[in-house]
């Protein structure tokens, strides 16, 4: 048997209760139970990022992450009473769930860059730092033809309608959305793996449908066979300069084997070099690996979402379905800070984005990617000199790369020296503020200060004026019912 297919048949092994060990790092994964719902989800606790003293270390660099999932987990968790696993918070993923109202790019750019600097609510003599990042807005008509191939986990764990039924009612929502020259290829894996349907152009949305409802949940998982056949269904119907990309939607109740995890990654990255995306979508509860759903999502140069309800659904097949259209590749920050003017500054989540300074300019180093009109969001809490200089912060660097090339793109932004009371700041600033107190709030950080429920719906209450789909709306009727 091939390497990489031997580890691919251990990675979607389900239920053989070997240690979970993670392709990126080699870390383990913790089950996790609470409550009255006993489970084995699996998390990856990441540790907080530190204060670091700018006259040590002046530069920041980090892989922005486009990823939402870590926020509907917790959603899942708090509309059950429960607060989410600690280990289940990524902070920027609650960030990033989020669209802010952030300038286009200008120019031959598919990338725009913002930033602004307030100060600190949970932790006054402190101070915010809020870098904006927006991807370039496509027209439907101009987006590029695609060639999707969903594969499905119909193994007996995903017979639940929070769990196959949810991904049905989501997979016909996509096939309304495709244009007839887009198409579409479905590949299941349970105790064997089937093309259930060959390439199809989107002008025959009723048979892609038929075949979705066609969908049954039984048996074990040959989930290593699927993948590889979801593969070369893509690169036999591969679209030059078009949106190629495999959907995986499943429970993520799959271990990794002990000596498998490198082969893994190897398999992956080669697929992901072809122009053929992977893309992660994660159902259901009692058996969540969310842990290694977004480690393959990472590696295979897509964007990991957790599905909790039929809202959900509609946000990633149809509101935000350009975010399948990648417009920015391996995209980099690197902030470098003014020691004049800062002393100290600890990037809020991104925990495992961290990236070398010497990372930044490398272009083999792989990174995240930005979907058409997609917004990336970080914050900086910062320690303050006392000086009355009018110098920037600092600067705020970006790379991409463009889908069809092969060389980054530079861009730099100054820091500017203005701050503002975070009550006078923008929305995006005060939103952002509100979302990342909930977060270091599940966190449990070490660096909440004097946060409060109050503090974060204040701030919350105040940023709503611009809230696509209302989703704001939801978060701080969300919040209205946690206990801090």
């Amino acid at each position: 048997m091939n390497k990489y297919l031997f580890s691919l048949a251990a990675l979607f092994c389900l239920n053989c209760g070997q240690a979970q060990k993670f392709a990126s790092d080699g870390a383990h994964g913790t089950p996790y139970s609470e409550g009255n719902l006993p489970n084995t989800e699996r998390y990856k606790d990441y540790e907080e990022n530190p204060f670091i003293n700018t006259a040590d270390e002046a530069v920041s660099t980090f892989s922005i992450d486009a990823d939402g999932g870590s926020y509907c987990v917790a959603r899942r968790f708090l509309n059950l009473g429960q607060k989410p696993p600690k280990a289940s918070v990524r902070i920027e993923e609650y960030i990033n769930y989020f669209t802010f109202d952030y300038q286009e790019p200008a120019g031959d750019e598919n990338i725009a860059l913002n930033s602004e600097v307030s100060t600190c609510p949970w932790a006054p003599g402190h101070y915010l730092l809020r870098l904006g990042i927006k991807g370039k807005t496509i027209p439907e008509n101009e987006l590029p033809n695609s060639n999707f191939v969903l594969l499905i986990d119909i193994s007996g764990s995903m017979d639940s309608d929070d769990k196959l039924g949810l991904l049905k009612v989501g997979f016909k929502q996509m096939v309304d959305e495709m244009r007839p020259t887009d198409r579409i290829a479905i590949v299941t894996y349970a105790g064997k793996v089937e093309v259930l349907l060959n390439s199809t152009f989107c002008d025959d949305k009723d048979k892609i449908k038929k075949a979705i409802d066609r969908l049954e949940a039984s048996g074990s998982t040959a989930g290593g066979a699927g993948i590889q056949m979801a593969y070369e269904i893509a690169g036999q119907n591969f679209i030059p300069d078009g949106n190629n990309r495999i959907i995986l939607g499943t429970d993520g109740d799959f271990n990794v084997g002990i000596s498998s995890d490198e082969e893994l990654v190897e398999f992956i990255k080669q697929k992901r070099e072809s122009g053929v995306y992977l893309t992660a979508l994660g159902v259901g509860t009692g058996n969540l690996n969310d842990a290694m759903m977004e480690q393959v999502a990472n590696h295979g140069n897509g964007n990991y979402e957790y599905i909790d309800n039929v809202k959900q659904i509609k946000k990633v097949f149809v509101y935000e379905k350009s975010k399948f259209y990648t417009i920015a590749k391996d995209s980099k920050v690197q902030v470098t800070f003014n020691p004049e003017k800062v002393k100290s500054y600890r990037l809020i989540g991104y925990e495992n984005r961290m990236l070398n300074k010497e990372d930044f300019k490398n272009d083999t180093v792989d990174a995240g990617e930005i979907g058409a009109g997609q917004t990336i969001t970080a914050i900086y809490e910062l320690v303050l000199n006392d000086t009355a200089s009018a110098a920037p912060f600092g600067t705020f660097d970006f790379r991409y790369i463009k889908p069809h090339e092969t060389q980054s793109r530079p861009l730099n932004h100054a820091i500017e020296s203005g701050i503002s009371p975070i009550s006078q700041s923008s929305e995006n600033m005060r939103f952002v503020t509100a979302v990342a107190g909930l977060g270091l709030q599940m966190k449990q950080s070490e660096h909440k200060g004097n946060l409060t429920k109050s503090m974060v719906l204040e701030l919350g209450n105040n940023a709503v004026s611009f809230d696509p789909n209302g989703f704001r709306a939801e978060f701080l009727d969300l919040v209205k019912n946690v206990e801090f």
